[in-house]
């Protein structure tokens, strides 16, 4: 999915990426890293679906955001991916 999925929900940009993480407890790990991040207003990683939705602060940008998620996340679970 490049770019990701994304919709307006408000003044709200949301966006939902395909990931790839190992088990259920390293996506918990991921979700809590990525809420972490400034830009990033909500988040929730379906490890069922492999699919992480972000919604961004208003006047973020996504792309630049979604690095320092990538970041974050590969901080606490060195082998996930997410596909921007």
């Amino acid at each position: 999915m490049s770019g990701g999925r994304g919709e307006k929900e408000g003044l709200f940009m949301k966006k939902t990426y395909k990931i790839e993480v190992d088990c259920a407890n390293c996506a918990a790990k991921m979700e809590a890293a990525a809420q972490k991040v400034a830009g990033v207003k909500e988040v929730t990683v379906n490890f069922m679906t492999l699919k992480m939705t972000v919604v961004f602060e208003e006047g973020a940008d996504p792309a630049a955001v979604m690095e320092q998620v990538k970041k974050a996340c590969r901080r606490v679970e060195s082998d996930c991916e997410i596909y921007c």
